[in-house]
């Protein structure tokens, strides 16, 4: 089903904001909907290997969704638009096997909340998405699903952990969808496959029925999408307390949209180092080209550094924070397990030496001064403008990278995320260039503590003046 509706768009590329409005002004049904998106999945799914499970439940739900619609029944703010969601992300009575062998076969009982609430919005389940062993690396691959591929390019990976989420939503088999984030996991696949995704303040979106929970101080459950305005509009679902997770924070002053316009012009700083690790430059480009965009829209913008990324490496303190943890999350999963039900990536954090208490102590009074940092900082501008990735997606299973005539590997494309995590603060992945092999690249948008309106409202000004945004492969 490929006719142009809106914007001379087909339907597998239309946002779920445009979806939701043609369905309650009858202009496309819900069965057309998930039809499209199902065809979209059977035609190029076998290349891209971005789903896991396809839910039973999905046509079902959608020929009920239509009803309602016929019937001039109220509707819910995502009523009919299908959404897939991580395969760490519980769902009811359809498959959640956390990308191994060891789970195969899991049906939960309930729902994440997460799911939940897209649920309880209007939103049909329309499948799980592929990720690396456990969420645990940055390219999604393991044993039982096997690698997810970017439709940009399919010799090169679509991220991780939440790779399968961004390659399905760039390659059209889904409008919006549910990932994770430890260090970079919904924000760094964004970049990857030129979407977007917004990682929301620590304990904002409640991670009940997500695994694994531990490092909990870390963990983020967040949307990916096509547009800012989907992301405003799922973060406006899925935000607040649950009364399970102890990290829920309280859902404060938000509304649906992009939130209100600042009085006066905002305070802007863009950084891409010291503090980050090395550069591509053709990445430095593109948010010189965001911060200038900015500046042109009538905002106080200019170069900063963040003297606290510079003390204390945030990678290198998130790696002795993070290590014992997973590890023993690890460890009880394995148990009793056969060598050949674990891959790699497990088998990597298993070899791992523990952290010393004392590192482990310094390590977090490291993230205290990196809080205090920010907190600084935020004392004196509005929002960060900075880069997603250092380079763009790269080749499959590449571990080193010359990146700006330095030598790193593979855990340093965590650089400029991994800080987010590390303080709980909100970001958002968007595209905002190309690189000269015509690969998508992101940029980064970090604001304080509960600043999300802050942040939505203005990447949909730069969304607003790209001309990138609205790009899709070639698939």
């Amino acid at each position: 089903m490929d006719t142009k509706i809106n914007n001379n768009l087909p339907i597998y590329y239309q946002d779920a904001t445009a979806l939701a409005k043609m369905i309650r002004s009858k202009k496309i049904s819900p069965v057309e909907v998930v039809q499209a998106h199902l065809d979209r999945i059977e035609k190029y799914d076998s290349s891209v290997n971005a789903i896991v499970t396809i839910a039973d439940t999905a046509m079902k739900e959608a020929k009920a969704a239509e009803i309602a619609v016929m019937k001039g029944e109220k509707l819910k703010p995502l009523h009919g638009v299908p959404f897939t969601a991580k395969d760490s992300i519980d769902t009811e009575k359809i498959l959640t096997q956390r990308g191994s062998p060891i789970f195969k076969g899991r049906l939960p009982n309930t729902d994440a909340i997460s799911v939940a609430r897209m649920k309880a919005a209007g939103g049909i389940l329309l499948a799980k998405t592929n990720l690396p062993e456990f969420s645990y690396w940055i390219e999604s691959n393991n044993l039982l699903s096997g690698r997810s591929n970017n439709p940009w390019d399919l010799t090169r990976t679509p991220g991780g952990s939440s790779g399968g989420e961004s390659a399905a939503i760039a390659a059209g088999m889904s409008p919006l969808g549910l990932g994770t984030d430890l260090a970079i996991s919904v924000r760094g696949p964004a970049a990857q496959t030129g979407i977007v995704s917004l990682k929301a303040t620590h304990g904002s979106i409640p991670m009940t029925g997500i695994w694994p929970r531990v490092p909990r101080r870390f963990w983020h459950v967040g949307p990916m999408a096509r547009s800012i305005r989907d992301l405003s509009l799922a973060y406006s679902v899925l935000s607040g307390p649950d009364g399970y997770d102890a990290y829920s924070s309280s859902r404060g002053q938000f509304d649906a949209g992009f939130g209100k316009a600042p009085v006066g012009p905002l305070r802007i700083g863009w950084m891409v180092g010291p503090g980050f690790g090395p550069v591509d430059p053709e990445v430095i480009s593109v948010v010189e080209s965001a911060a200038n965009a900015l500046q042109n829209l009538g905002h106080r913008v200019e170069s900063v550094q963040i003297p606290a990324l510079e003390k204390d490496f945030a990678l290198d303190v998130f790696n002795r924070l993070h290590v014992m943890e997973m590890k023993d999350a690890f460890r009880e999963a394995t148990a009793g397990r056969s060598d050949d039900e674990i891959y790699k990536m497990a088998k990597a954090m298993l070899s791992l030496p523990d952290t010393s208490m004392k590192d482990f102590i310094d390590a977090e009074q490291a993230a205290d001064r990196i809080r205090d940092g920010f907190a600084e900082y935020f004392n004196q501008y509005d929002l960060l403008l900075t880069h997603v990735l250092p380079i763009a997606a790269h080749k499959h299973g590449v571990e080193e990278f010359i990146i700006n005539g330095q030598k790193v590997d593979a855990t340093y494309l965590q650089g400029a995320t991994v800080p987010l995590n590390v303080t709980g603060l909100p970001g958002i992945s968007m595209r905002f260039g190309t690189s000269k092999e015509g690969l998508p690249i992101n940029i980064q948008l970090v604001g304080t503590w509960q600043a999300e309106s802050t942040i939505l409202y203005t990447s949909s000004l730069l969304e607003s003046v790209s001309d990138v945004s609205n790009l899709h492969p070639n698939i």
